[in-house]
């Protein structure tokens, strides 16, 4: 039988996503891969959080092992309607494999990075 090879194929990478608002301003924590699998997950978080109308979301993703081209479309998506109602989306603490891909596609110069989640998004956490 060749079933061990089969159910090696298998997907087992999942996607999670912890939000935390305050004040208008969210953390949204994403750990796993974004790709062409996961990226609609992120899309219908994205979506959940827009409806509650935070002018401030930094993406931390200091949880993220890799993020394809499909994966940026939702970034540079939500970046997008944010911005259309004077928000802003900025990414945190992107890993190497990560931040390399910004810097190739020349989003580094699109979203504001940070090497951490911002302080003072940290301590609205703890208040809120």
């Amino acid at each position: 039988m060749t079933r061990g090879r089969d159910d090696a194929s298998v997907r087992l990478v999942e996607l999670k996503v912890a939000t935390q608002s305050h004040a208008g301003q969210a953390v949204m924590a994403v750990f796993g891969e974004i790709d062409l699998y996961t990226a609609p997950r992120l899309q219908a978080e994205f979506t959940r959080l827009l409806e509650t109308g935070p002018d401030r979301v930094v993406i931390d993703m200091s949880g993220v092992e890799f993020c394809d081209s499909t994966g940026m479309n939702v970034l540079l998506s939500a970046l997008k309607r944010l911005r259309e109602r004077g928000g802003t989306l900025e990414v945190a603490a992107p890993r190497p494999a990560v931040r390399k891909i910004l810097q190739v596609t020349g989003l580094d110069s699109v979203f504001t990075v940070h090497d951490t989640v911002p302080a003072d998004l940290l301590t609205a956490e703890h208040q809120g």
